[in-house]
């Protein structure tokens, strides 16, 4: 089983081109489990242009602007084929694409879903943000069971043959204003925040990036040898 992950950032990308990529990512990797071959987990970070991207469970009525309002926001408007309801990506947030064959890691769906959110989880416990997952929804929250709990980092994923795609999006120095447009991941009862909102100040993306990449590295159980590309 090969348990290497290989880290690639895409920079400020467009969700539909990030999507493309990833698609063909995928079907590689799917293609070569099949035949039997030694397959990549590869992990895809990068930021997007304003989109609105809803989940193929989710309910369009959590878009709360129509398309004209979108282009006054210079926003999109996508449906996708993960799981989960509407969610908001933009500059200033970090988002993960985990293109992963699990199998190499003996993991299971849920499983995954809670390995990433403990590597984000121990990555925000760095700057001193206490987070956790809440019961019944996935992602993560603070200050969770009470009024005051609010989403730092949404997660949606898609699965074929256990090979994932799709991910996580971390708020760092996201524009907070856009989520007021949603529901975000359909809930009217939770509020949205971001690293620069907890903590007063900017956060440098580039040390969120390495730190996010040895605490994945760290609950995936990697090898030393990691490729960076």
């Amino acid at each position: 089983m090969n348990k290497e992950i290989k880290f690639i950032d895409w920079g400020l990308t467009e969700y539909n081109q990030a999507w493309t990529q990833q698609e063909s990512i995928f079907s590689e990797t799917i293609n070569r489990k099949v035949e039997g071959l030694d397959t990549e987990n590869v992990l895809v970070f990068c930021e997007h242009p304003h989109v609105y991207t809803i989940g193929k469970s989710g309910d369009e009525h959590n878009m709360l602007l129509d398309y004209i309002q979108l282009q006054a926001k210079d926003a999109v408007f996508v449906k996708t084929n993960r799981g989960g309801d509407i969610t908001y990506h933009g500059p200033g947030q970090l988002v993960g694409y985990p293109i992963f064959d699990l199998a190499n890691f003996g993991l299971g769906l849920k499983q995954y879903i809670n390995t990433i959110e403990q590597a984000i989880i121990n990555t925000l416990s760095f700057y001193n943000i206490f987070a956790q997952r809440m019961d019944g929804a996935t992602g993560v929250w603070i200050d969770v069971g009470l009024s005051a709990c609010r989403k730092i980092c949404a997660i949606g994923v898609r699965s074929s043959r256990y090979v994932t795609m799709h991910g996580f999006a971390l708020n760092v120095n996201t524009q907070l204003e856009y989520f007021n447009f949603i529901n975000p991941c359909g809930f009217i009862d939770k509020g949205v925040t971001s690293m620069e909102k907890e903590l007063g100040g900017k956060v440098d993306m580039e040390e969120l990036k390495l730190r996010l990449k040895m605490s994945m590295e760290k609950q995936f159980s990697i090898p030393d040898k990691i490729i960076f590309s």
